[in-house]
C-alpha cells in the first residue's frame, strides 16, 4: 500500500472513478470481448492506474441487473454481472489491486432495487398487506376506483413517481419504474443492508460509496409534497436516515483492526445546506461525503474560494471532485460561456470552446490536487476528454433522455468508452476480434487522447495528472492546513506547509513571487508570469 495505507487512508486518498462499462472491454459472460467493459480488462489495466498514481478505484455498480439504469437497478446485491465477469474474478481482482497498492471501494444502491430482485418478484406475487410487500411501499391509489397515484411526488428521472400493478395497489419509485424504493422503516430491510456489507468487507473490499444517501427514509404517512413546504421534507435528509449509518459505522469498524486498515462509508448526498451535509459526517456516522458544491462552482475565483472556506470549516475531512458520471464532464463545462452546473439543467445548447476548457480543466486539476483532503479522479480526466452531446438519438441508453422525451439530454456523454490506443474507434478499448462495437460511440477526434498518444508527452493532461499526483503524494500530508496569501482580483493562492499553489483565473498574467522554485505548472510560463486559466505550485 501507498504511505496513507494504515489507519485513515481516506482522509487524504487520490481515488479514481471507474465506470466499468467504459473503461477496457477484454471479455465478459463468455470470455468474448463485446463492446462492454469488465473486470478483466479492468484488471489488466491495473499497471496503468498505479503508475498514475492513485490509492483506491471506486467501481460504479458491478452486480447482476436488467440496465434499466446503468446497473443502479441492482437484482443482486451478493454476486456480479455476467457482463462484467464473476464473483470469483472479482475476489481476483480486489487482491490483484491491493498487491498494486490500491484498495477497492464499491457502490452500493440501497434506496431501490431492480423490479426483477426476487424480493420484488415475491412482492408482486404476494397479495396487498402482505410480508413481502412491507419491504416496499405499495399503497391503494386516490380517487375513483384507485386509479389516481397514492400522492404528487414525481420521479427524478420524470412523470410520477408511482406504478399500478395488477390487484390494483401502486409502488413508489423515486426513480425510474424499474427502481422500486425499499421501505427503511422495516427491520428485515435494514438487516439485509448490514448482512450485505459484511459480505463485501469479509471478501477485502475497503469502502463502501452509498448511493442518494440522503433519501432511503421516508414519511410513513406519505404526504403530497408542497411546493411551498419548508421542512421537513418528506424523502430527502430525514431524521431518522441517520440511524442506519451509525448501524454500518459500527460495522465498517469492527473490520478496521485487521490486514486492511480503516474500511470508509462515503455519502453521495446532494445538499447545498453545509450543516445539513457536516452531520453525517459525525463521528460514529459516515466518514466523508461528496463535496458537490465545489464540483458545481462556476469558474469564478471568489465563489471557489468561498466554497473552498465553507468546506474546510466543516468537521468532517475535505473531498474534491470535478466530474463524475452523472454530470457534464468539466473540459465541456469550463469551456462554455456559462460555466455554472445544476444537475438538474443540463444545457447542451451552449457553445463550447475545448481549447479554453481543456486549459481551464489543467488548472483546475493542480488546483484541487492542492487541497487538503481526498481527490477524486473520474476516468478519462486524466486524458481531457470532453462531453460527447452528438450521440445518435437511436444510441442513447440513459432512461434521463427516455423519460424526458430528449428534452435533457441524459448522462451518457460523460460515459462513453475510454480511448487506450490507435487512430480510429475502438481505440483499443476492445481488441479487433470483439463480437460488437463499444456500447455508446466514441468520436474520432479522441484519437489524439488515447492513453498511447499521451504517454511520455510532457505537454499532455496525462502526464499532468501523473506529475501532480505524484508531488501531491510526496509533498502534501493530511495534516498540513491551507493558509491563504494575499492575491489580485481573480487569483487564489494559498500555502500548503511550504508548497505554494497559485491559480490564476483572470484574464491578464500574473507575476509569480520572486525567491521560489517552480515545481509543475498546467501552462508554460510566460516570461517569468502565470498566464491566464492556468495553475503553479512552487516550493
Amino acid at each position: 500500500m501507498h504511505d496513507n495505507a494504515s489507519g485513515s487512508w481516506w482522509q487524504s486518498a487520490a481515488i479514481y472513478e471507474l465506470y466499468v462499462q467504459s473503461f477496457a472491454d477484454d471479455g465478459g459472460e463468455d470470455g468474448v470481448p463485446d463492446g462492454v467493459g469488465d473486470l478483466a480488462g479492468v484488471q489488466s489495466r491495473l499497471p496503468y492506474l498505479a503508475k498514475l498514481g492513485i490509492d483506491a478505484i471506486w467501481f460504479t455498480p458491478w452486480y447482476p441487473s436488467p440496465l434499466s439504469d446503468a446497473g443502479y437497478d441492482v437484482a443482486d446485491y451478493r454476486d456480479i454481472a455476467p457482463r462484467f465477469g464473476t464473483l470469483a474474478e472479482a475476489d481476483t481482482l480486489i487482491a490483484a489491486a491491493h498487491r498494486h497498492g490500491i484498495r477497492t471501494i464499491i457502490d452500493l444502491v440501497p434506496n431501490h432495487c431492480s423490479n426483477q430482485h426476487p424480493w420484488f418478484q415475491a412482492a408482486l406475487a404476494a397479495p396487498p398487506g402482505s410480508p413481502e410487500r412491507e419491504r416496499f411501499w405499495f399503497r391503494p391509489g386516490r380517487g375513483p376506483g384507485g386509479g389516481q397515484p397514492p400522492n404528487n411526488w414525481q420521479s427524478r428521472f420524470g412523470g410520477p413517481a408511482w406504478t399500478r400493478v395488477r390487484d390494483g395497489e401502486w409502488y413508489l419509485h423515486i426513480f425510474a419504474p424499474e427502481q422500486p424504493d425499499f421501505n427503511w422503516g422495516n427491520p428485515e430491510v435494514r438487516a439485509e443492508f448490514e448482512d450485505i456489507l459484511r459480505f463485501w468487507f469479509d471478501r477485502g473490499v475497503d469502502g463502501i460509496r452509498i448511493d442518494t444517501a440522503a433519501m432511503l427514509t421516508k414519511d410513513s404517512s406519505l404526504p403530497d409534497l408542497d411546493a411551498a413546504l419548508a421542512a421537513p421534507h418528506p424523502y430527502v435528509d430525514r431524521d431518522d436516515v441517520h440511524e442506519i449509518y451509525r448501524s454500518w459505522r459500527a460495522i465498517a469498524d469492527s473490520y478496521s483492526a485487521d490486514q486492511y486498515g480503516d474500511r470508509v462509508l462515503i455519502g453521495e448526498i446532494w445538499l447545498a445546506d453545509t450543516a445539513l451535509l457536516a452531520r453525517y459526517t459525525r463521528p460514529d456516522e459516515l466518514h466523508t461525503v461528496f463535496n458537490f458544491p465545489y464540483l458545481t462552482c462556476p469558474w469564478d475565483a471568489a465563489r471557489l474560494r468561498a466554497v473552498i472556506d465553507d468546506t474546510l470549516a466543516q468537521s468532517a475531512p475535505p473531498t474534491w471532485v470535478l466530474s463524475n458520471h452523472d454530470v457534464d464532464r468539466h473540459v465541456s463545462r469550463y469551456g462554455r460561456a456559462d460555466t455554472s452546473f445544476d444537475m438538474d439543467n443540463r444545457d447542451h445548447s451552449q457553445p463550447v470552446d475545448l481549447e479554453l476548457g481543456t486549459r481551464r480543466a489543467r488548472a483546475a486539476a493542480l488546483l484541487t490536487m492542492a487541497l487538503p483532503g481526498a481527490v477524486y479522479i473520474y476516468q478519462g480526466e486524466e486524458l481531457g476528454l470532453w462531453e460527447v452531446d452528438d450521440i445518435p438519438d437511436e444510441k442513447r441508453q440513459d432512461p434521463i433522455w427516455r423519460r424526458t422525451h430528449g428534452a435533457d439530454p441524459g448522462r451518457d456523454g460523460a460515459r462513453v468508452p475510454l480511448p487506450w490506443s490507435g487512430t480510429e474507434p475502438p481505440f483499443g478499448f476492445s481488441p479487433p476480434h470483439a463480437s460488437a462495437p463499444p456500447w455508446l460511440p466514441q468520436p474520432k477526434e479522441w484519437r489524439e487522447l488515447t492513453v498511447e498518444a499521451e504517454d511520455r508527452d510532457p505537454a499532455s493532461m496525462l502526464e499532468l495528472y501523473r506529475a501532480g499526483l505524484r508531488i501531491r503524494r510526496e509533498q502534501l500530508t493530511s495534516g498540513q492546513e491551507l493558509s491563504w496569501l494575499p492575491a489580485p482580483a481573480g487569483v487564489l493562492d494559498f500555502d500548503r506547509g511550504g508548497m505554494r499553489c497559485i491559480a490564476n483565473l483572470s484574464f491578464a498574467p500574473v507575476p509569480l513571487p520572486p525567491g521560489l522554485s517552480v515545481l509543475l505548472t498546467s501552462q508554460p510560463l510566460q516570461a517569468g508570469a502565470l498566464p491566464p486559466a492556468s495553475t503553479a505550485w512552487l516550493r
